[in-house]
């Protein structure tokens, strides 16, 4: 048997391009909504201090889902940005968003 014709229909098939009818749509590198370990993964957060923070108060902006919890990737960036400041005496820098 010589090498590569053991499977001569595999390489066929990865070759012919596939019908994208009656399948679900691949997910995309940026997906819209995120659970709470990609938002954790997004913002260099554990998700645990994601979680403190939905009951605490302080954090980005969420959606239940019956009992799914997802982030909007937009609410995420919004919430990282509201958070950016040029110096340590920037008016807001002090303050503090949750409580402990």
């Amino acid at each position: 048997m010589a090498v590569g014709s053991s499977f001569p229909f595999r390489a066929a098939a990865l070759a012919a391009p596939q019908s994208s009818a009656g399948t679900v749509p691949a997910a995309s590198a940026n997906p819209e909504f995120l659970t709470t370990e990609e938002a954790g993964a997004f913002l260099r957060l554990s998700p645990r201090t994601l979680e403190k923070q939905r009951v605490l108060g302080g954090g980005p902006r969420f959606r239940k889902f019956g009992a799914r919890v997802v982030y909007a990737a937009t609410d995420l960036r919004a919430w990282a940005d509201g958070r950016a400041y040029g110096m340590t005496s920037d008016p807001g820098y002090v303050q503090r968003d949750s409580v402990r």
